[in-house]
Parts: C-alpha cells; structure tokens; sequence
C-alpha cells in the first residue's frame, strides 16, 4: 500500500522547472528558488548525462517528479513498462512528490503527442480511479493529479470537474495538483468564472501550485481563445487567482513552469521571485 499521509512532501516555496541548460546556474545560485521539477519521461534511460545531473541536483533541493505520458485516462491498460521505468526512477531519486495529468493520451498501440481532455462520467470516474490505484500501489506513494486546460466541454458529462476532482481524491487517497492558470485558460474559454471554480476546489487536498504563461489568439466566432503553451510569463489575471488561493489555503508549494522558448535563468528565476512575494504576503 502507498504512504497515504497528506500531500505535504515539497516546501512551501517558490520552485522552477527544471532545464539542463540552467544546470550550473542554479547550482550556484538558485535565488528564490526552494525546489525543482521534472518531467519523468526525460530520466526513464538507464544512465548520462542526464541522470547524473539529476542525481546532483536531488542532494541539493527537493525534487516533484511529473508525469506527462501515462495516460491516466486512457481507455486501456497502463504501459507496464512505462510504469516499471517510472518506478525504478523514483525509486532512484526519491522525489518529494510524483504528479500526472486528469488526461488521456493513448489510443490502441499509438502515443499521441498531447494530453486531451475526458468526459466527467461514472463510467471515466471508475476507469480513473482505477489507473490512479494502481499508480499509487505500484509506486508505494501518493500521486497528486493535475487539472487541465480545457477548450472545450462535452454533452455526456454528468458531474463539474471539480466534483470529478473531488470523488477522485475520496475514491483513491491521491492528492491534487492545482494549475492556477489551467483554472483560467478553460473560465476564459468556455465562458466561467475562475474564481467560483477555486472557491469549489479542495484546496485542502492540495500538494503542489502551477504557474504557467499562456498565448492569446481568437476562435472561428472572434471569441477570447488562450491557449496552455508554458511559453511566457505568468498573466497578472493568473496572479491575482494565485493570490486568491494563496489567502483561503495558505502557503503551498507553488511551481513556474516554462516548457518552450525557455528564456535565461534570470527571467526564470524573476518569475519564481514573484511567487516568492506571494508567498510571503500571505505568511506574513
């Protein structure tokens, strides 16, 4: 069975992405930044490079392993294989915390390169939960599960997704990973309200805070379209719901993440600074 004690594995600080091109940077000097993140499918080989990098950076600061490629819900079995590299990398770097994805990603024996979004059914809850069981027994851990970025919704949907979240966590033990600007890219998109979605969410099952940047563009109608491409700084409408979360949960460990057209360390590192602020605001 895994450790079913409360999400509380990672400081309540500011942490970055991590990107190997930062590497020496950030064993010099991290600045406001208190703890790393990677993405599991980048260190599932068996040594280099990487791995070593990996092994440096875990004796310094704490580490949150996220899973972007086990097809949480998918209609199929998970990859045992997948599992099994993803087990053996845990079990290597002993992360304080290992998260995935409310998404599916596999179809048949193909991969596909995004993470799409589920209809919130019973039939999707049971299959979820399921897959998160034996995540969780497997790897001897709680798992923290993601929400995501939604452009759109779908008619067969039986329950909001906060009340999906919800039983999931109830059903399963898992803990929960809130991307802030996940919560806003999807109000912006399907045409609600941000702040009700937080004030629903339990936030008490909370281990872990996304921040990420979004692009702007428009739809087929002219309406408001962002899109989730952690290719740009946090949107100060972003900030503003980290803030909200911030003063009704406390403190958490809150996360910059930048996956594309990753700037210097220095716009990174100002970025975690920010958070770093937000923080503080609300210990102080």
């Amino acid at each position: 069975m895994f450790d079913q004690s409360p999400p509380h594995g990672l400081p309540h600080c500011a942490g970055v992405g991590y990107k190997p091109q930062h590497f020496t940077q950030i064993m010099e000097n991290a600045g406001s930044v208190g703890w790393l993140e990677v993405h599991a499918e980048n260190y599932m080989g068996a040594g280099g490079r990487p791995l070593a990098q990996l092994a440096a950076l875990a004796e310094t600061f704490p580490l949150s392993v996220h899973g972007v490629g086990l097809s949480i819900g998918g209609e199929g079995p998970l990859d045992p294989d997948h599992l099994a590299r993803l087990k053996a990398l845990c079990d290597r770097v002993k992360p304080a915390s290992f998260s995935e994805h409310l998404a599916w990603s596999t179809h048949d024996i193909g991969f596909l390169n995004d993470l799409l979004p589920l209809p919130y059914t019973q039939t999707t809850l049971t299959r979820v939960c399921a897959h998160i069981d034996q995540v969780q027994d497997l790897l001897g851990r709680q798992m923290l599960l993601e929400n995501p970025s939604n452009y759109l919704a779908f008619a067969e949907s039986q329950m909001s997704e906060v009340a999906f979240l919800t039983e999931i966590t109830n059903r399963t033990g898992c803990g929960l990973l809130l991307d802030v600007n996940n919560v806003f890219v999807s109000a912006v998109n399907q045409q609600t309200d941000p702040l009700s979605y937080l004030d629903a969410f339990p936030l008490d099952k909370v281990g872990e805070i996304h921040l990420g940047g979004h692009d702007e563009d428009t739809d087929d109608h002219g309406a408001p379209l962002l899109i989730d491409s952690h290719g740009a700084e946090v949107a100060d409408p972003v900030w503003a719901l980290l803030d909200h979360v911030l003063q009704r949960a406390g403190p958490r460990p809150v996360l910059i993440e930048w996956d594309t057209d990753v700037p210097d360390w220095t716009v990174l590192e100002a970025q975690a600074a920010r958070a770093h602020t937000a923080l503080a605001t609300v210990q102080a």
